[in-house]
């Protein structure tokens, strides 16, 4: 049995559009000057507390508590208000998914910076919560690039690393994936650029090559 875990935000999902217009509210509740697009994609997959202290280090703890609050009404209400269209999947997103599910030899599993509330409204508006086997989340484990995640979800499946890849479009994904024992495929349609997914041991451009990658990753190829 092999085990393929997949990150969301940028990685089976567009979301930034709705990211970086949350991380504006809650810039602007604190009165301060909204970083960069570049500088909030950065951060994407870090969990939320960990994201907003690296883009506002300056600010005291109390504030950026407020601003993650402020963080997540935005997401939540522009998430209620947009439904699919505001966190569109990838180009062949779905069809990648749906043809690992019907592989018997494979189980689906994903580890996300996202809330449990974020990624089960996710799951919802998509109708993907048959797909996936188990599921982890920031609410649970420290950030990214932390290996909790992955370990996780190794122990519900009780597929060994050896047999497991995570893919994903940040360094975050692909250091938490080797610090976990397992192999990464970087995707380059997310939010990190070519330089900062340079560790990762397969690199694609669209969801048509996955099963090449997975076949290198496997030694199937």
């Amino acid at each position: 049995m092999r085990l393929v875990i997949f990150d969301v935000d940028g990685t089976l999902v567009d979301s930034q559009a709705d990211i970086l217009a949350s991380m504006a509210a809650a810039f602007a509740s604190a009165g301060l000057t909204v970083p960069s697009d570049d500088a909030v994609k950065g951060i994407v997959g870090l969990s939320l507390p960990v994201a907003m202290a690296q883009l506002a280090p300056l600010v005291e703890a109390a504030t950026q508590d407020a601003m993650v609050v402020a963080y997540k009404a935005s997401y939540n209400a522009l998430r209620t208000a947009n439904g699919e269209k505001g966190s569109p999947l990838y180009p062949g997103a779905r069809a990648a998914l749906e043809r690992l599910r019907a592989d018997p030899g494979v189980t689906l599993a994903v580890a996300t910076g996202k809330s449990r509330r974020g990624l089960n409204g996710l799951f919802e508006s998509h109708g993907l919560h048959d797909l996936f086997a188990t599921s982890h989340v920031a609410d649970d484990h420290p950030s990214k690039p932390d290996p909790a995640m992955v370990l996780a979800c190794l122990r519900d499946t009780g597929i060994a690393a050896a047999d497991a890849v995570i893919i994903g479009d940040t360094e975050f994904d692909i250091a938490m994936g080797h610090a976990a024992g397992i192999k990464a495929i970087g995707v380059r349609w997310g939010y990190h650029p070519d330089a900062r997914l340079a560790a990762a041991d397969v690199l694609i451009d669209s969801f048509d090559a996955l099963d090449a990658a997975l076949a290198e990753i496997w030694g199937q190829g």
